[in-house]
């Protein structure tokens, strides 16, 4: 599963720089999937391909936010989701709607960063 952050966050900002895919941003903040990878195209869900450095919007304008497609819950990098780990309300947490298994978020790691 990805990990998300719920409306508790108090953006302090101690998840951003722990995040080894560059998969946390602060709300109203553009994102993009070659931010911290190795991606230069991405096939979405609907079959469209963009260029990885395109601007994507925000998934929250108030507070820090997850991008669900590069969060591995720092499988392959750490023990446990570094986000989680420094977050002083806990208001990292699993996503129930993204269940991912060890070997998807394994692949996932290697697919952004060319192993």
């Amino acid at each position: 599963m990805a990990i998300m952050i719920t409306d508790e966050c108090i953006n302090c900002g101690a998840c951003e720089p722990e995040c080894p895919n560059t998969a946390i941003y602060e709300g109203g903040v553009e994102w993009s999937w070659a931010d911290g990878t190795n991606l230069k195209e991405v096939e979405l869900d609907d079959g469209n391909v963009v260029d990885a450095t395109e601007p994507q919007e925000p998934y929250s304008d108030e507070f820090y936010y997850i991008v669900t497609g590069k969060c591995t819950e720092c499988t392959g990098f750490h023990e446990e989701p570094q986000c989680a780990a420094v977050c002083p309300v806990d208001c990292c947490v699993d996503d129930p709607d993204v269940r991912e298994s060890e070997e998807e978020l394994l692949a996932k790691k290697a697919w952004m960063h060319d192993e």
